[in-house]
């Protein structure tokens, strides 16, 4: 434990104690949840920072589809703010939008992405009240829903509660936030339907510990490739092969940018230098330039940031370094069993009392 998780461990009761008397509330029916008019699907986890929630939601939302399902998306976006309905521009349109244009939200990243690769086939509802958001879905057809980053967020009742946990940080030390990341106790996973172990093919010792407080079925899942991106002068301009691309420096900002950096080098890019950046980072003149000086002093030929990056980006790149992004989807091992499994579960609850 560090010296500032050390000072910060006493605000961990008072944290600790108001999450484990609030989902108890719940539990007990002292607080209700409201019930949409359709079947909520809830992705989340335990702890801050990334552990592949965007990939899975739109895993979900791509296999939703495929079933002929009318879908929505519901998610608090960044600091809970709102954002307009999603466009019926395609992704190349938004992306060059986002890019250059500072009078949209600095929140709407994760959204933007989910928007560009679903584009219209998914309806959005953003905004801290997702029960709200829902209803105005439910008006307009929706009857599926996927509940981004819902795991908390108990004032909307589900049919399956998928919890994500990553393998290379699954618990963060024990440590409750502020002293590290944990957003509840471990011992809130027994309220989790299905549990995904990511960054892992096997992981016996996470299970191991999952088991004192869950019995829920687990799978595993990696982040996987889908494919890179030449996003040179505010122009989408095509696919590239990883081989192709020597030198590279990388930065992003996102919730686990670490384990961005692990990808890229797994997935065989030549990484020379790399900068971080806190989560949903909107890039400023400052910024450009520490990267554009931090590239060339490693001898990097090129720039590479996630798909989200992109959304936050300045036009001061364009032209003086070639930019590439990462298109990232999520690899399920066993992905039928757990789609079953999704499915089976919504089943089995779906003769719950909608909220009037």
């Amino acid at each position: 434990m560090t010296l500032k998780q050390s000072l910060l461990w006493p605000l961990t009761l008072p944290y600790g104690a108001a999450a484990h008397l609030r989902a108890r509330a719940y539990r007990k029916g002292i607080l209700k949840s409201q019930r949409l008019n359709g079947t909520v699907i809830s992705v989340g986890n335990l702890t801050t920072g990334g552990t592949g929630k965007t990939p899975m939601v739109l895993w979900i939302a791509e296999r939703l589809l495929g079933e002929g399902k009318q879908v929505g998306i519901l998610t608090r976006g960044y600091r809970g703010e709102m954002i307009a309905p999603a466009s019926e521009d395609n992704a190349d349109a938004t992306a060059q939008q986002n890019a250059g244009a500072q009078s949209l939200p600095a929140t709407s990243d994760e959204v933007r992405l989910l928007q560009s690769r679903l584009g219209d086939r998914v309806q959005f509802g953003v905004g801290a009240n997702r029960f709200k958001q829902g209803r105005l879905l439910a008006k307009r057809g929706v009857n599926w829903f996927v509940l981004d980053d819902g795991f908390q967020h108990l004032q909307l009742a589900r049919d399956v509660d998928i919890v994500l946990i990553d393998a290379t940080n699954p618990f963060s030390g024990g440590r409750l936030l502020p002293a590290g990341h944990l957003r509840e106790p471990r011992s809130s996973l027994a309220r989790a339907d299905i549990i995904v172990i990511t960054r892992s093919t096997h992981a016996l010792a996470i299970e191991s510990a999952i088991r004192r407080d869950s019995n829920a079925p687990i799978f595993y899942a990696r982040p996987k490739l889908d494919s890179i991106h030449s996003f040179t002068e505010g122009q989408i301009a095509g696919t590239v092969a990883p081989q192709a691309l020597p030198g590279l420096f990388a930065f992003c900002g996102i919730g686990n940018p670490a384990a961005f950096l692990d990808d890229l080098r797994t997935w065989g890019l030549d990484i020379v230098g790399h900068k971080f950046f806190p989560d949903h980072h909107r890039y400023t003149d400052k910024d450009d330039q520490e990267i554009l000086q931090l590239a060339s002093q490693a001898g990097a030929s090129g720039l590479i940031c996630t798909e989200k990056d992109l959304y936050n980006l300045h036009a001061i790149y364009y032209g003086k370094l070639p930019t590439f992004y990462c298109s990232i989807g999520m690899q399920i091992d066993n992905g039928e069993d757990l789609w079953r499994t999704v499915r089976a579960t919504a089943e089995s609850r779906r003769s719950l009392p909608v909220q009037p």
